[in-house]
């Protein structure tokens, strides 16, 4: 069995879907608007982001994206935060792990085993 989608309601659409490109290297394919978007990554994982007014997910939920090695993870930090992202550097827990707050509402963990 594979995970194949997952959708978020976020308070911006546009701006959590420039976040996740720029950051994590999915593709926008289809969108309406400032309302919805469809995102792949180079899985075909399907990621699609919804308009919502009010969006409050719990205070641990977060979505993750591995990386290969800690330098990779080093350097998501260091772009973050060069592009003013208020982003703590990595520690290692139960990976070499940092997380970040989203545009839209929702917290992105950035991780290496």
């Amino acid at each position: 069995m594979k995970l194949n989608h997952l959708n978020l309601t976020v308070t911006d659409v546009s701006a959590a879907r420039g976040f996740l490109e720029k950051y994590f290297g999915l593709t926008c394919r289809a969108s309406r608007g400032n309302g919805f978007a469809v995102l792949f990554d180079d899985d075909g994982f399907v990621f699609t982001l919804m308009k919502g007014n009010d969006v409050q997910y719990p205070k641990t939920f977060h979505i993750g994206f591995a990386q290969e090695n800690k330098e990779s993870v080093d350097q998501i930090n260091q772009r973050l935060k060069e592009d003013g992202f208020d982003v703590k550097p990595p520690q290692q827990l139960h990976g070499y792990t940092f997380y970040v707050d989203a545009p839209g509402g929702f917290t992105v963990e950035v991780l290496s085993q």
